[in-house]
């Protein structure tokens, strides 16, 4: 599990600054237009309708004598480094043009090595809690990446590089130095286990798309994984510009990321532990409606409230990574239900589906986090806002991604698969498996 992790201490850092710095980078340092900027970004994941299935489904089918996920993370990742560079650190006069270009590549090049890398962490184990601690070990992995970068955008800070052109940079040398390492320890130390094959079911073609579409646990993970992403990606886009005008204090923002990330890792051990007791789905449950409650206290927050902005967003982030994890841990046990029906580990083919939808709640969040605020009269190159559009701002940030989780409530609290029900699929899998 330590091995697999790897890969995520830097993975997290290609598609977070497309929330966190790029909006802002493109929109004040380079004055495109925040409106045009965050439309570019949500456009950019057009081309994954066509790509996350491909790759969904040829890696799940791909049998090689290295495993079917390995070879897409060793092809995907030169790719990666790349368009990661092209996007952070633009050269020459920009346009928004630019920006959809290269986010669009690297996009494609996020799902070639993503993809795949996900699906093999949901086959390492067959057992329901097990599941729940590779991903939690890939996504505790993320936030430590996420808090030793902060640490290092904090000593920059102190030395005076503040500003968001100087991180971009030394995140896409982060990239570019540590991600195919990271790859190629876990390529050559981690397996990958025979796919499961149901002797006598080999459903393909429209009657496999069938069983996709009749799958209500899938629907029901696929609508949530859009609430919460879009949710998350609102507030996520909107910390910057919030703690320029709002709370007038930008150089908290690299503290305030740190501090947030180091909460959500202290509190992995008690969301596991909740997991365990109540399941994994009402456990996710209760950490995305946390986020959601202590969004609500955002519009009261003013100029000069650090303290308390801070506090707030400590609070909130410290259910992130159990958010993430679990919602991981609950895919591979749908997978495992299509296995049943299907004949076959397409753990791909659904990974691809949930890696669009993903996609998609990180390309609505950026566009309502981007085109809300501006519709009702906020633009980050003004010099000066009226208390009203203040207001409305954060009334985009907080009460409205709680309106949205409250949405995702009913989809999994009740939902399908439980531990026994797991075990069982498990057994049947296992009994009838061809060898």
């Amino acid at each position: 599990m330590m091995f697999y992790s790897l890969p995520h201490l830097t993975h997290v850092l290609v598609l977070m600054p497309m929330a966190l710095f790029v909006p802002s980078y493109y929109s004040d340092d380079l004055a495109l237009p925040l409106a045009s900027v965050g439309f570019a970004i949500a456009v950019s994941r057009i081309l994954d309708v066509i790509i996350d299935p491909l790759v969904g489904i040829l890696s799940d089918r791909w049998l090689t004598r290295w495993g079917r996920r390995k070879p897409w993370l060793v092809a995907g990742t030169p790719l990666l480094v790349l368009t990661a560079w092209m996007v952070f650190v633009p050269g020459g006069k920009v346009s928004v043009g630019y920006l959809l270009v290269w986010a669009s590549l690297l996009h494609v090049a996020f799902t070639l090595v993503d993809l795949p890398y996900k699906a093999w962490g949901a086959e390492l184990s067959t057992d329901y809690s097990e599941r729940s601690r590779v991903t939690a070990w890939r996504e505790g992995a993320g936030a430590a990446g996420q808090v030793m970068f902060l640490a290092v955008l904090m000593v920059m800070s102190f030395y005076g590089y503040n500003d968001d052109r100087d991180q971009l940079l030394a995140i896409a040398l982060t990239v570019v130095l540590t991600v195919p390492p990271c790859v190629i320890i876990t390529v050559l130390k981690v397996p990958e286990r025979i796919p499961d094959r149901i002797e006598g079911r080999n459903v393909r073609g429209w009657s496999g798309l069938k069983l996709v579409l009749h799958n209500r646990a899938f629907l029901r993970t696929l609508a949530a994984i859009l609430l919460f992403g879009s949710a998350l990606l609102i507030q996520a886009t909107l910390h910057k510009l919030v703690l320029t005008h709002v709370i007038g204090n930008p150089d908290l923002f690299a503290p305030m990321l740190l501090m947030e990330d180091l909460g959500a890792l202290l509190a992995l051990p008690f969301w596991m532990w909740l997991s365990d007791r109540l399941g994994k789905h009402r456990a996710v449950t209760l950490a995305a409606l946390w986020v959601g409650v202590c969004s609500l206290a955002f519009p009261l927050v003013g100029r000069g409230d650090s303290v308390l902005y801070v506090t707030l967003i400590v609070l909130r982030g410290s259910s992130f990574t159990s958010i993430f994890f679990l919602s991981n841990s609950i895919a591979a046990d749908v997978v495992d239900y299509d296995t049943v029906e299907s004949g076959q580990q397409r753990t791909g083919l659904y990974f691809s589906v949930w890696g669009m939808a993903i996609k998609l709640s990180v390309a609505v969040g950026i566009l309502l986090a981007t085109v809300l605020p501006a519709q009702l009269g906020f633009e980050p190159s003004a010099r000066d806002h009226s208390e009203t559009v203040l207001f409305s701002l954060m009334a985009v940030y907080g009460w409205l991604p709680f309106a949205i989780m409250i949405l995702a409530f009913p989809l999994l609290w009740n939902f399908p698969i439980t531990r026994e029900r797991q075990r069982e699929l498990r057994a049947r899998i296992e009994a009838e498996r061809s060898n």
